[in-house]
């Protein structure tokens, strides 16, 4: 029975990580600050056997390495996300980001713990390739846009990644994620459907930043995590990045018009031009698709849940929490 480390473990991406392994029947650790996470997410599995919770920053470098110490294998998550928080809060995250990726991978390398670094499609910055790959050059915007600080910050922990693997031959894989969505995610720090759903339910107008012309890849949390496991059980991983996601586009306005449609309401879109959303400067992607015939020769990867399937999700569990809100308990967790 392998025990696993997930880092960043009560974040909307971990919790579901951690589910999933417990049902393989394996061991789960979690470290969570909560800065990000919530507490709710793995509330269900309290008292369950095999799980752990602790409620401590990967930067407590003594607990950190302890627990890698006694662990089988990483999965490090733990991060800054979203674009709202990276802009409000950009030293915290550039730090946390940073700091937090090099102390995980260092103690990961003393003990030869096998590791999964989640990065981002962000990397690919604004290039205006038609999809993806993961060997595509990189075009990222000026250091005086802070959007870019995250990308730049996540590409430097890919580097860093990688080199401990050349140089130590650390036996770390490195996921490139795509816009996972679905249940237990917030719209609290900018992410899109959940903020659409919770809008069209609401009967407000629902928020589109620029002309909605831009299109998205969304993939749902329930083919990522799959998939993640596979990435760091496979030996011929390591060394590698493969990007995770579907590659199902959306524009944003067709994202907002099915969001109403599939809640039956009568919410408007409201379009609101980037520089009244965000600080000056702020830069966007008109397109992000992943090219996905990596992962797929390499596990037979293919996304198997729609956009349909996302919504229909997510918009279960945002009325299930509304109608626990006003009842004054706590929804089931998905």
């Amino acid at each position: 029975m392998a025990r696993n480390l997930i880092t960043g473990g009560a974040g909307f991406i971990g919790s579901h990580l951690a589910d999933h392994l417990l049902e393989l029947g394996e061991q789960v650790v979690i470290i969570d600050n909560l800065s990000t996470g919530r507490f709710a997410n793995v509330e269900h599995l309290e008292g369950r056997p095999g799980f752990e919770c602790l409620i401590d920053d990967i930067r407590n470098e003594a607990l950190l390495e302890d627990l890698i110490r006694r662990t089988d294998r990483v999965f490090h998550l733990a991060a800054s996300v979203g674009v709202r928080l990276i802009i409000q809060k950009q030293t915290e995250s550039l730090i946390n980001n940073l700091v937090g990726t090099e102390l995980v991978l260092r103690a990961a390398s003393r003990y030869r713990r096998p590791l999964l670094i989640a990065s981002t499609s962000e990397v690919y910055g604004k290039s205006q390739k038609p999809r993806f790959a993961e060997s595509d050059d990189r075009l990222m915007g000026p250091t005086d846009t802070a959007r870019w600080a995250y990308a730049n910050s996540k590409a430097t922990d890919e580097f860093l990644a990688l080199a401990y693997y050349r140089e130590t031959r650390l036996p770390v894989v490195i996921a490139r994620l795509f816009n996972t969505v679905g249940p237990r995610q917030t719209g609290e720090y900018g992410m899109v459907i959940p903020n659409f759903v919770t809008q069209a339910l609401q009967g407000v107008p629902v928020t589109v930043y620029g002309d909605g012309s831009q299109t998205r890849c969304f993939a749902h949390v329930r083919d990522v995590v799959p998939a993640l496991t596979q990435l760091l059980a496979h030996p011929g991983s390591f060394g590698q990045v493969f990007n995770v996601g579907c590659d199902e586009e959306v524009s944003i306005q067709g994202l907002a018009e099915r969001v109403i449609q599939k809640t039956g309401s009568a919410s408007s879109i409201l379009l609101v031009p980037y520089d009244k959303a965000y600080p000056r400067g702020f830069e966007d992607m008109e397109r992000r698709v992943p090219d996905l015939g990596k992962i797929g020769r390499h596990l037979g990867y293919r996304p198997r849940l729609t956009l349909d399937a996302i919504l229909e999700d997510v918009i279960r569990e945002v009325r299930e929490r509304g109608r626990g809100a006003k009842a004054g308990t706590r929804p089931a967790s998905p």
